[in-house]
């Protein structure tokens, strides 16, 4: 949640001749001794805590939730031993930008909701889709800033060649993505009945295995995890030429969180002007991003 932490420490109490008060508030262990005030002055510790962070303080907090086995917006890098990944990247610029500290918060992504309204993170930036009314009400958005499309991944010598072709299959999705909203959709109840069975797994990393192991016949998935997967599993899988739906990123926050969302949104907006957003972009050009971002 985000954070400033300040406080008034309160040593001991004043008498005065015509009337006598008396008040406390509790103390950050990071904080400053400040003057005395009336406690009728203090700020409540509702509004304080709904108040968006200041700028330039050292104990300033971002805190972002993000699926750790979501490449190429947000992974664990086994080399560094340290979360990375387009989003990330975009985070880090922003926070430095600001003055804030970046905290990555790796989150199962059938708890992001708790997560957000419990306040135990800030946003959810990592492939999120406001891509159904439900999502589109449920939280606080950013502008979109990717082009997202929902694509079939299949092994490299499957005789899948198109959508249709998935009539008796058994697909896969991860549970609660974009890829499970879509083919719960109208627009493809049709496709989705056609399956043999569409199962649900919290991780891609895990769908994608079961595909190679031919525990299931399909992924459904954004293009640019199943892109990253082909290019680190050559020869493995392949993607059908046909999406099956398109949509847009956007970062999300807890309904109603607007002034945190113009905070963020408006340093963004000038990480894009100036083309830091398209720089960070092409170290993922392998995965297509460069091509995905929404640029104005």
């Amino acid at each position: 949640m985000m954070k400033k932490f300040a406080a008034m420490l309160l040593t001991g109490v004043m008498a005065i001749s015509l009337a006598a008060c008396g008040g406390s508030t509790g103390a950050s262990s990071d904080s400053a001794p400040a003057a005395e005030e009336p406690a009728a002055e203090a700020p409540a510790a509702d509004a304080a805590a709904e108040a968006p962070a200041a700028e330039g303080t050292e104990d300033t907090e971002f805190i972002v939730g993000f699926d750790a086995e979501y490449p190429p917006y947000g992974y664990l890098d086994e080399a560094t031993g340290d979360y990375t990944g387009f989003d990330l990247q975009l985070a880090e610029e922003l926070c430095k930008r600001r003055g804030w500290t970046l905290v990555k918060q790796p989150i199962n992504w059938d708890n992001k909701d708790a997560e957000l309204d419990s306040g135990t993170i800030d946003c959810i930036w990592n492939g999120m889709t406001y891509s159904t009314p439900e999502r589109i009400n449920a939280y606080t958005w950013s502008k979109p800033y990717v082009n997202n499309s929902i694509v079939i991944a299949v092994l490299a010598d499957s005789d899948i060649q198109t959508p249709a072709d998935l009539a008796g299959k058994v697909v896969i999705a991860q549970s609660n993505s974009s890829a499970e909203d879509a083919l719960k959709s109208d627009e493809l109840k049709e496709l989705a009945g056609s399956f043999k069975e569409l199962q649900r797994n919290p991780s891609y990393d895990t769908c994608f295995m079961d595909l190679k192991t031919g525990a299931v016949e399909a992924v459904a998935v954004d293009i640019g995890v199943a892109r990253y997967q082909m290019r680190n599993n050559p020869d493995t899988f392949r993607i059908l030429e046909e999406p099956i739906s398109t949509e847009q990123y956007a970062i999300a926050f807890k309904l109603g969180n607007e002034a945190l969302r113009d905070q963020v949104q408006e340093t963004y907006d000038e990480m894009l002007a100036d083309g830091t957003v398209m720089k960070i972009a092409q170290n993922y050009a392998d995965d297509n991003l460069p091509d995905m971002l929404i640029t104005e």
